[in-house]
Protein backbone atom coordinates (compact mmCIF):
# COMPACT_ATOMS: atom_id res chain seq x y z
CA UNK A 1 0.00 0.00 0.00
CA UNK A 2 1.72 3.31 -1.14
CA UNK A 3 -1.36 5.81 -0.63
CA UNK A 4 -3.89 5.37 2.01
CA UNK A 5 -7.11 7.57 1.92
CA UNK A 6 -8.89 7.58 5.17
CA UNK A 7 -12.68 8.52 4.11
CA UNK A 8 -14.03 8.58 0.40
CA UNK A 9 -14.48 12.26 0.96
CA UNK A 10 -10.67 12.93 2.13
CA UNK A 11 -8.96 15.31 -0.73
CA UNK A 12 -5.62 14.10 0.59
CA UNK A 13 -4.26 10.31 0.57
CA UNK A 14 -1.23 9.70 3.30
CA UNK A 15 1.86 8.53 1.20
CA UNK A 16 3.31 5.14 3.22
CA UNK A 17 6.64 5.73 2.71
CA UNK A 18 8.47 8.17 0.77
CA UNK A 19 8.04 8.67 -3.04
CA UNK A 20 9.88 11.19 -5.41
CA UNK A 21 9.09 13.81 -8.35
CA UNK A 22 7.46 12.36 -11.11
CA UNK A 23 7.40 8.76 -9.85
CA UNK A 24 3.45 6.86 -10.29
CA UNK A 25 2.14 5.70 -6.82
CA UNK A 26 -1.27 3.99 -6.91
CA UNK A 27 -2.25 5.75 -10.38
CA UNK A 28 -1.70 9.22 -8.90
CA UNK A 29 1.54 11.20 -10.39
CA UNK A 30 3.48 12.72 -7.63
CA UNK A 31 4.83 16.37 -8.37
CA UNK A 32 6.77 16.59 -5.53
CA UNK A 33 8.78 14.83 -3.57
CA UNK A 34 6.94 13.68 -0.31
CA UNK A 35 8.08 12.18 2.89
CA UNK A 36 6.45 9.08 4.40
CA UNK A 37 3.36 10.01 6.78
CA UNK A 38 2.80 13.84 4.72
CA UNK A 39 -0.35 13.81 2.19
CA UNK A 40 -0.58 14.26 -1.38
CA UNK A 41 -3.33 16.05 -2.85
CA UNK A 42 -6.00 13.08 -4.58
CA UNK A 43 -7.62 15.78 -7.04
CA UNK A 44 -7.50 19.48 -8.26
CA UNK A 45 -8.22 21.34 -4.96
CA UNK A 46 -8.78 25.56 -6.20
CA UNK A 47 -7.38 28.11 -3.61
CA UNK A 48 -10.06 28.45 -0.41
CA UNK A 49 -11.53 25.18 -0.93
CA UNK A 50 -11.81 23.00 2.33
CA UNK A 51 -9.26 20.41 2.58
CA UNK A 52 -10.88 16.70 3.94
CA UNK A 53 -8.97 14.07 6.10
CA UNK A 54 -10.69 11.49 8.06
CA UNK A 55 -13.71 13.08 6.02
CA UNK A 56 -13.85 15.91 8.22
CA UNK A 57 -12.21 19.34 7.64
CA UNK A 58 -8.74 20.34 8.48
CA UNK A 59 -8.00 23.19 7.20
CA UNK A 60 -8.46 25.52 3.58
CA UNK A 61 -6.26 25.84 0.45
CA UNK A 62 -4.36 28.76 0.83
CA UNK A 63 -3.42 28.45 -3.27
CA UNK A 64 -4.38 26.35 -6.14
CA UNK A 65 -2.80 22.48 -5.79
CA UNK A 66 -2.95 20.39 -8.29
CA UNK A 67 -3.63 16.50 -8.25
CA UNK A 68 -0.63 14.84 -7.52
CA UNK A 69 0.71 18.01 -5.09
CA UNK A 70 2.35 17.85 -1.98
CA UNK A 71 -0.36 19.19 1.11
CA UNK A 72 1.30 21.00 3.85
CA UNK A 73 2.24 24.08 5.69
CA UNK A 74 3.18 25.97 1.95
CA UNK A 75 -0.47 25.32 0.61
CA UNK A 76 -2.14 24.29 3.60
CA UNK A 77 -3.38 26.63 6.54
CA UNK A 78 -6.08 26.17 9.20
CA UNK A 79 -8.52 28.91 7.67
CA UNK A 80 -11.15 31.00 9.38
CA UNK A 81 -13.63 29.47 11.97
CA UNK A 82 -16.57 30.17 8.74
CA UNK A 83 -13.94 28.08 6.66
CA UNK A 84 -14.00 25.07 9.65
CA UNK A 85 -18.28 25.49 10.19
CA UNK A 86 -18.81 22.80 7.76
CA UNK A 87 -16.52 19.81 9.57
CA UNK A 88 -19.03 20.07 12.47
CA UNK A 89 -21.56 18.53 10.40
CA UNK A 90 -20.05 15.30 9.25
CA UNK A 91 -20.96 12.58 10.83
CA UNK A 92 -18.21 10.43 10.47
CA UNK A 93 -15.59 10.00 13.51
CA UNK A 94 -11.90 9.52 12.83
CA UNK A 95 -11.21 6.17 12.23
CA UNK A 96 -8.22 3.65 10.90
CA UNK A 97 -10.08 4.28 7.43
CA UNK A 98 -8.33 1.10 4.83
CA UNK A 99 -6.02 -0.34 7.77
CA UNK A 100 -8.47 -2.33 9.95
CA UNK A 101 -11.72 -2.31 11.47
CA UNK A 102 -12.80 -1.07 14.93
CA UNK A 103 -13.69 -4.33 15.93
CA UNK A 104 -13.99 -5.69 19.94
CA UNK A 105 -10.52 -6.28 21.51
CA UNK A 106 -10.21 -10.02 21.98
CA UNK A 107 -11.21 -11.22 25.56
CA UNK A 108 -9.10 -10.08 28.12
CA UNK A 109 -8.43 -10.61 31.98
CA UNK A 110 -10.56 -8.48 33.47
CA UNK A 111 -7.73 -8.23 37.23
CA UNK A 112 -4.48 -7.09 38.18
CA UNK A 113 -2.27 -7.18 40.84
CA UNK A 114 -1.94 -3.97 43.11
CA UNK A 115 -1.54 -2.43 46.07
CA UNK A 116 -5.08 -1.37 48.46
CA UNK A 117 -4.97 1.81 50.14
CA UNK A 118 -6.90 2.18 53.44
CA UNK A 119 -9.26 4.98 51.21
CA UNK A 120 -10.51 2.47 48.60
CA UNK A 121 -7.63 3.22 45.76
CA UNK A 122 -5.13 0.99 44.49
CA UNK A 123 -1.87 1.67 43.53
CA UNK A 124 0.38 -0.46 41.13
CA UNK A 125 3.97 0.83 42.58
CA UNK A 126 4.45 1.41 46.10
CA UNK A 127 6.81 4.32 46.63
CA UNK A 128 8.01 6.77 49.18
CA UNK A 129 7.51 10.32 48.60
CA UNK A 130 9.15 13.60 49.02
CA UNK A 131 7.09 16.41 48.05
CA UNK A 132 7.58 20.27 48.13
CA UNK A 133 5.66 23.57 48.41
CA UNK A 134 8.52 25.97 46.92
CA UNK A 135 11.51 25.87 45.15
CA UNK A 136 13.46 26.94 48.33
CA UNK A 137 13.60 23.39 49.64
CA UNK A 138 14.05 21.83 46.33
CA UNK A 139 17.40 20.83 46.89
CA UNK A 140 17.03 19.71 50.52
CA UNK A 141 14.47 17.27 49.15
CA UNK A 142 16.78 16.00 46.53
CA UNK A 143 19.28 15.09 49.55
CA UNK A 144 16.99 13.34 51.09
CA UNK A 145 16.02 11.17 48.34
CA UNK A 146 19.81 10.57 46.84
CA UNK A 147 20.78 9.06 50.56
CA UNK A 148 18.18 5.75 49.94
CA UNK A 149 20.38 3.70 47.34
CA UNK A 150 19.56 0.94 45.64
CA UNK A 151 21.96 -0.86 48.17
CA UNK A 152 20.09 0.83 51.28
CA UNK A 153 16.63 -0.03 50.16
CA UNK A 154 17.62 -3.28 49.50
CA UNK A 155 16.40 -4.82 52.64
CA UNK A 156 12.77 -3.10 51.74
CA UNK A 157 11.89 -5.36 48.48
CA UNK A 158 8.11 -4.25 48.31
CA UNK A 159 9.25 -0.79 48.82
CA UNK A 160 9.75 0.80 44.69
CA UNK A 161 11.89 3.83 45.84
CA UNK A 162 12.06 7.26 47.64
CA UNK A 163 11.06 9.84 44.84
CA UNK A 164 11.68 13.72 45.37
CA UNK A 165 9.18 15.48 43.25
CA UNK A 166 10.19 19.33 43.05
CA UNK A 167 8.68 22.20 41.23
CA UNK A 168 9.86 25.78 40.67
CA UNK A 169 7.31 27.56 42.46
CA UNK A 170 5.69 28.29 45.67
CA UNK A 171 6.85 31.94 46.19
CA UNK A 172 6.91 35.36 44.62
CA UNK A 173 3.21 34.85 44.13
CA UNK A 174 -0.10 35.44 45.46
CA UNK A 175 -1.02 32.80 48.15
CA UNK A 176 -4.69 32.99 46.68
CA UNK A 177 -6.59 32.74 44.04
CA UNK A 178 -6.63 30.01 41.13
CA UNK A 179 -3.03 29.75 40.73
CA UNK A 180 -2.39 28.93 44.55
CA UNK A 181 -5.35 27.07 44.42
CA UNK A 182 -4.12 24.62 41.65
CA UNK A 183 -0.55 24.32 42.73
CA UNK A 184 -1.88 23.01 46.07
CA UNK A 185 -4.48 20.86 44.40
CA UNK A 186 -1.15 19.44 42.40
CA UNK A 187 0.62 19.00 45.54
CA UNK A 188 -1.81 17.59 47.44
CA UNK A 189 -3.42 15.27 44.76
CA UNK A 190 0.25 13.55 44.85
CA UNK A 191 0.43 13.40 48.32
CA UNK A 192 -2.87 11.32 48.40
CA UNK A 193 -1.90 9.68 45.40
CA UNK A 194 -2.34 5.35 46.06
CA UNK A 195 0.73 4.90 44.61
CA UNK A 196 2.77 6.54 47.86
CA UNK A 197 2.60 4.75 50.51
CA UNK A 198 3.44 8.15 52.44
CA UNK A 199 5.17 11.22 52.13
CA UNK A 200 7.36 13.74 53.52
CA UNK A 201 6.44 17.42 52.79
CA UNK A 202 9.20 19.88 52.81
CA UNK A 203 9.07 23.43 52.47
CA UNK A 204 11.27 26.61 53.71
CA UNK A 205 8.54 28.25 55.99
CA UNK A 206 8.16 31.73 55.24
CA UNK A 207 7.13 30.84 51.54
CA UNK A 208 3.59 32.05 50.01
CA UNK A 209 2.27 28.67 48.92
CA UNK A 210 2.82 27.34 53.43
CA UNK A 211 2.19 23.92 53.98
CA UNK A 212 -0.20 24.52 56.49
CA UNK A 213 -2.94 25.26 53.46
CA UNK A 214 -1.64 22.20 51.70
CA UNK A 215 -1.83 19.70 54.64
CA UNK A 216 -5.79 20.21 55.97
CA UNK A 217 -6.06 18.72 51.71
CA UNK A 218 -4.42 15.78 52.22
CA UNK A 219 -5.64 12.23 53.75
CA UNK A 220 -2.69 9.71 53.15
CA UNK A 221 0.17 9.07 55.51
CA UNK A 222 1.69 12.33 56.00
CA UNK A 223 4.63 14.06 57.45
CA UNK A 224 5.12 17.72 57.09
CA UNK A 225 8.09 20.04 57.81
CA UNK A 226 10.25 22.94 57.24
CA UNK A 227 13.88 24.18 56.53
CA UNK A 228 13.53 26.97 59.33
CA UNK A 229 11.52 24.96 61.83
CA UNK A 230 14.44 22.46 61.83
CA UNK A 231 17.22 24.49 62.18
CA UNK A 232 18.31 24.94 58.50
CA UNK A 233 19.52 22.57 55.79
CA UNK A 234 21.71 19.62 57.55
CA UNK A 235 18.78 19.25 60.35
CA UNK A 236 15.84 19.41 57.60
CA UNK A 237 18.06 16.60 55.67
CA UNK A 238 18.66 14.96 58.93
CA UNK A 239 15.48 15.04 59.87
CA UNK A 240 14.19 13.87 56.38
CA UNK A 241 16.27 10.93 56.46
CA UNK A 242 15.39 9.86 59.70
CA UNK A 243 11.68 10.14 58.72
CA UNK A 244 12.00 8.02 55.34
CA UNK A 245 14.10 5.63 57.81
CA UNK A 246 11.14 5.47 59.56
CA UNK A 247 8.63 4.81 56.85
CA UNK A 248 10.12 2.53 55.15
CA UNK A 249 9.56 -0.65 57.47
CA UNK A 250 6.08 0.21 57.41
CA UNK A 251 5.81 0.45 53.50
CA UNK A 252 7.62 -2.68 53.22
CA UNK A 253 4.43 -4.46 54.48
CA UNK A 254 2.39 -3.51 51.53
CA UNK A 255 1.23 -6.63 49.24
CA UNK A 256 -0.36 -6.82 46.08
CA UNK A 257 -3.27 -7.95 46.07
CA UNK A 258 -5.85 -9.32 43.34
CA UNK A 259 -7.78 -6.41 41.91
CA UNK A 260 -10.63 -5.40 39.53
CA UNK A 261 -9.64 -3.23 36.48
CA UNK A 262 -12.46 -1.02 37.59
CA UNK A 263 -9.15 0.63 40.27
CA UNK A 264 -7.51 1.44 37.21
CA UNK A 265 -7.32 5.37 36.44
CA UNK A 266 -5.50 5.41 32.77
CA UNK A 267 -3.94 8.89 31.77
CA UNK A 268 -3.91 9.35 28.06
CA UNK A 269 -1.00 11.22 26.22
CA UNK A 270 0.29 12.47 23.35
CA UNK A 271 3.58 13.63 22.49
CA UNK A 272 5.97 13.90 19.52
CA UNK A 273 3.10 13.09 16.84
CA UNK A 274 3.56 12.67 13.53
CA UNK A 275 0.59 11.98 10.62
CA UNK A 276 0.57 8.72 11.47
CA UNK A 277 -0.40 9.33 15.60
CA UNK A 278 -4.24 9.48 14.32
CA UNK A 279 -3.98 6.12 12.49
CA UNK A 280 -2.26 3.77 14.39
CA UNK A 281 -1.46 4.35 17.88
CA UNK A 282 -3.79 6.80 19.13
CA UNK A 283 -7.50 4.52 17.76
CA UNK A 284 -5.58 1.64 19.13
CA UNK A 285 -5.12 2.90 22.22
CA UNK A 286 -9.07 4.37 22.60
CA UNK A 287 -10.24 0.90 21.18
CA UNK A 288 -8.09 -0.61 24.48
CA UNK A 289 -10.02 2.68 26.96
CA UNK A 290 -13.24 1.67 25.45
CA UNK A 291 -12.93 -1.98 27.08
CA UNK A 292 -11.62 -0.98 29.70
CA UNK A 293 -14.43 1.67 30.46
CA UNK A 294 -16.81 -1.19 29.68
CA UNK A 295 -15.21 -2.83 32.61
CA UNK A 296 -15.57 -0.17 35.26
CA UNK A 297 -12.12 1.64 34.64
CA UNK A 298 -11.64 5.23 34.07
CA UNK A 299 -9.61 7.12 31.31
CA UNK A 300 -8.41 10.94 31.84
CA UNK A 301 -8.15 12.74 28.37
CA UNK A 302 -6.47 16.44 28.33
CA UNK A 303 -4.37 18.90 26.44
CA UNK A 304 -7.23 21.22 25.72
CA UNK A 305 -5.58 23.10 23.19
CA UNK A 306 -4.52 20.12 21.12
CA UNK A 307 -9.08 18.84 21.01
CA UNK A 308 -9.60 22.53 19.37
CA UNK A 309 -11.42 21.79 16.32
CA UNK A 310 -12.56 18.04 17.10
CA UNK A 311 -13.96 19.02 20.37
CA UNK A 312 -17.46 18.18 18.66
CA UNK A 313 -16.51 14.50 18.69
CA UNK A 314 -17.00 14.48 22.53
CA UNK A 315 -19.47 16.88 23.10
CA UNK A 316 -21.78 14.85 20.51
CA UNK A 317 -21.61 12.44 23.31
CA UNK A 318 -21.69 13.89 25.93
CA UNK A 319 -24.44 15.16 28.29
CA UNK A 320 -25.71 18.84 27.63
CA UNK A 321 -23.86 20.49 30.51
CA UNK A 322 -20.76 18.59 30.25
CA UNK A 323 -21.01 19.38 26.51
CA UNK A 324 -21.22 23.32 27.81
CA UNK A 325 -18.78 22.91 30.30
CA UNK A 326 -16.02 21.88 27.41
CA UNK A 327 -16.91 24.25 25.31
CA UNK A 328 -16.19 27.05 28.48
CA UNK A 329 -12.73 25.49 28.86
CA UNK A 330 -12.45 25.83 24.77
CA UNK A 331 -13.22 29.50 25.00
CA UNK A 332 -11.24 29.86 27.79
CA UNK A 333 -8.20 29.01 26.09
CA UNK A 334 -8.56 30.96 22.53
CA UNK A 335 -9.12 33.94 24.66
CA UNK A 336 -5.79 32.82 27.02
CA UNK A 337 -4.04 32.70 23.57
CA UNK A 338 -5.77 35.97 22.21
CA UNK A 339 -4.26 38.17 25.21
CA UNK A 340 -0.42 36.86 24.83
CA UNK A 341 -0.66 37.23 21.16
CA UNK A 342 -1.07 33.79 20.07
CA UNK A 343 -3.09 31.24 18.18
CA UNK A 344 -4.06 27.90 18.89
CA UNK A 345 -2.68 27.22 15.65
CA UNK A 346 0.75 28.06 17.18
CA UNK A 347 0.36 23.94 17.73
CA UNK A 348 1.64 21.79 15.41
CA UNK A 349 4.87 21.88 16.86
CA UNK A 350 7.77 21.61 14.66
CA UNK A 351 8.82 18.17 14.73
CA UNK A 352 4.82 17.58 14.81
CA UNK A 353 4.86 19.40 11.04
CA UNK A 354 8.12 17.06 10.18
CA UNK A 355 5.99 14.22 10.60
CA UNK A 356 3.11 15.42 8.48
CA UNK A 357 0.90 17.04 10.60
CA UNK A 358 -0.16 20.97 9.38
CA UNK A 359 -2.77 22.14 11.61
CA UNK A 360 -3.88 21.70 14.77
CA UNK A 361 -7.52 20.36 13.20
CA UNK A 362 -5.36 17.48 11.58
CA UNK A 363 -3.55 16.99 14.91
CA UNK A 364 -6.58 17.64 17.19
CA UNK A 365 -8.76 15.10 14.57
CA UNK A 366 -5.97 11.79 15.76
CA UNK A 367 -5.39 13.38 19.33
CA UNK A 368 -9.14 12.99 20.05
CA UNK A 369 -9.29 9.16 18.98
CA UNK A 370 -7.18 8.29 22.47
CA UNK A 371 -10.26 8.87 24.28
CA UNK A 372 -12.38 5.88 22.12
CA UNK A 373 -15.89 6.24 21.11
CA UNK A 374 -17.46 5.99 24.94
CA UNK A 375 -19.41 8.79 25.89
CA UNK A 376 -17.89 12.02 28.29
CA UNK A 377 -18.82 11.43 31.56
CA UNK A 378 -16.85 14.58 33.05
CA UNK A 379 -15.23 17.60 32.48
CA UNK A 380 -12.89 18.40 35.64
CA UNK A 381 -10.51 21.46 36.59
CA UNK A 382 -6.65 20.81 36.42
CA UNK A 383 -5.42 18.42 39.73
CA UNK A 384 -9.23 17.87 40.66
CA UNK A 385 -10.61 14.93 42.27
CA UNK A 386 -12.19 12.56 40.34
CA UNK A 387 -16.07 12.86 40.05
CA UNK A 388 -16.68 9.65 38.56
CA UNK A 389 -15.57 7.02 36.36
CA UNK A 390 -15.78 6.51 32.59
CA UNK A 391 -14.19 8.45 29.80
CA UNK A 392 -13.34 12.15 31.99
CA UNK A 393 -11.65 15.13 30.02
CA UNK A 394 -9.00 17.73 32.24
CA UNK A 395 -8.73 20.53 31.35
CA UNK A 396 -4.82 20.97 30.36
CA UNK A 397 -2.07 22.66 28.63
CA UNK A 398 -0.71 20.60 25.45
CA UNK A 399 2.26 20.64 27.12
CA UNK A 400 2.77 16.74 27.66
CA UNK A 401 4.77 17.35 31.39
CA UNK A 402 2.32 19.51 32.92
CA UNK A 403 -1.01 17.98 31.18
CA UNK A 404 0.38 14.49 33.15
CA UNK A 405 0.93 15.56 36.15
CA UNK A 406 -2.49 17.06 36.17
CA UNK A 407 -3.81 13.61 35.69
CA UNK A 408 -1.65 11.85 38.00
CA UNK A 409 -2.66 14.36 40.79
CA UNK A 410 -6.23 13.61 40.08
CA UNK A 411 -5.50 9.87 40.91
CA UNK A 412 -4.07 7.90 37.42
CA UNK A 413 -1.98 5.03 38.68
CA UNK A 414 -1.30 4.64 34.48
CA UNK A 415 0.05 6.89 31.72
CA UNK A 416 0.05 5.67 28.39
CA UNK A 417 1.80 8.21 26.13
CA UNK A 418 1.69 7.98 22.13
CA UNK A 419 4.75 9.00 20.16
CA UNK A 420 5.96 9.65 16.11
CA UNK A 421 8.51 11.25 16.24
CA UNK A 422 9.98 9.75 19.40
CA UNK A 423 9.16 11.61 23.13
CA UNK A 424 10.79 10.47 25.95
CA UNK A 425 9.10 10.20 28.91
CA UNK A 426 8.23 8.79 32.59
CA UNK A 427 6.00 9.92 35.24
CA UNK A 428 7.06 8.57 38.98
CA UNK A 429 5.49 7.46 40.79
CA UNK A 430 3.26 6.06 37.95
CA UNK A 431 4.65 4.30 35.24
CA UNK A 432 3.98 5.15 31.39
CA UNK A 433 3.78 2.93 28.49
CA UNK A 434 5.13 4.43 25.30
CA UNK A 435 3.24 3.47 22.11
CA UNK A 436 5.07 4.31 18.45
CA UNK A 437 2.98 4.98 15.82
CA UNK A 438 5.26 3.01 13.47
CA UNK A 439 7.62 0.03 13.24
CA UNK A 440 10.71 2.73 11.87
CA UNK A 441 10.68 4.80 15.26
CA UNK A 442 9.81 1.73 17.58
CA UNK A 443 13.26 -0.14 15.60
CA UNK A 444 15.07 3.18 16.21
CA UNK A 445 13.98 3.77 20.15
CA UNK A 446 13.91 -0.03 21.16
CA UNK A 447 15.18 0.96 24.73
CA UNK A 448 12.07 4.11 25.03
CA UNK A 449 9.51 1.77 23.69
CA UNK A 450 7.09 -0.37 24.69
CA UNK A 451 4.74 -1.34 22.41
CA UNK A 452 4.73 -1.47 18.49
CA UNK A 453 1.67 0.06 16.96
CA UNK A 454 3.36 -0.08 13.56
CA UNK A 455 2.12 -3.21 12.96
CA UNK A 456 -1.34 -2.07 11.74
CA UNK A 457 0.14 0.38 9.02
CA UNK A 458 2.23 -2.26 8.29
CA UNK A 459 -0.82 -4.62 7.61
CA UNK A 460 0.65 -7.29 10.17
CA UNK A 461 -1.98 -6.74 12.70
CA UNK A 462 -5.40 -5.55 12.82
CA UNK A 463 -6.50 -2.45 14.65
CA UNK A 464 -7.93 -4.97 17.71
CA UNK A 465 -5.13 -6.76 17.83
CA UNK A 466 -3.01 -4.14 18.95
CA UNK A 467 -5.62 -2.82 21.47
CA UNK A 468 -5.46 -6.08 22.65
CA UNK A 469 -1.53 -5.59 23.37
CA UNK A 470 -2.50 -2.30 24.81
CA UNK A 471 -4.59 -3.57 27.16
CA UNK A 472 -2.87 -6.81 28.19
CA UNK A 473 0.57 -4.19 28.52
CA UNK A 474 -1.27 -2.16 30.95
CA UNK A 475 -2.38 -5.18 33.09
CA UNK A 476 0.85 -6.59 33.02
CA UNK A 477 2.45 -2.81 34.43
CA UNK A 478 -0.21 -2.40 36.87
CA UNK A 479 1.13 -5.60 38.26
CA UNK A 480 4.46 -4.94 38.48
CA UNK A 481 6.29 -5.29 35.13
CA UNK A 482 8.58 -2.36 34.49
CA UNK A 483 8.31 0.05 31.44
CA UNK A 484 10.77 1.10 29.30
CA UNK A 485 10.82 4.49 31.38
CA UNK A 486 10.58 2.94 34.57
CA UNK A 487 14.27 1.16 33.82
CA UNK A 488 15.62 4.26 32.48
CA UNK A 489 15.18 5.79 35.70
CA UNK A 490 12.69 8.68 33.95
CA UNK A 491 10.29 10.60 36.12
CA UNK A 492 11.24 13.12 38.52
CA UNK A 493 12.42 16.08 36.61
CA UNK A 494 8.76 15.70 34.35
CA UNK A 495 6.58 16.60 37.85
CA UNK A 496 5.83 19.99 36.01
CA UNK A 497 3.06 21.78 37.80
CA UNK A 498 0.73 23.78 35.71
CA UNK A 499 1.66 27.22 37.24
CA UNK A 500 -0.91 29.78 36.17
CA UNK A 501 0.31 32.58 38.81
CA UNK A 502 1.86 35.46 37.38
CA UNK A 503 5.62 35.99 39.26
CA UNK A 504 5.71 38.99 41.07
Amino acid sequence: MSLLQLHPRDSVAIVTETIVAGSSVDGLKALDDIPGGHKIATHDIASGEPILKYGRIIGVATQKIAAGEHVHSHNLSIGSSEDRAPAKRVEQSPSPGALSKSAPIVEQKETFFGYARPNGSVGTRNYLGILTSVNCSATVAKRIAAHFTAERLAAFPNVDGVVALTHSGGCGMSDSGEGAEMLRRTISGYANHPNFAATLLLGLGCEANQISRIVPLTTGNITATTIQDEGGTKAAIARGISEIERLLPEANEAQRTLQLVSKLVVGLQCGGSDGWSGITANPALGLAMDHLIANGGTAILSETPEIFGAEHLLTSRAEASVAAQLMERIAWWQQYAERHNNSLDNNPSPGNKLGGITTILEKSLGAVAKGGSSPLRAVMRYADSLPCRGLIFMDSPGYDPVSATGQIASGANMVCFTTGRGSVFGAKPVPSLKLSTTTQLYQRMRDDIDINCGTILDGAESLSEVASHIYSAILDTASGKLTKSEELGFGEEEFQPWMLNSVL
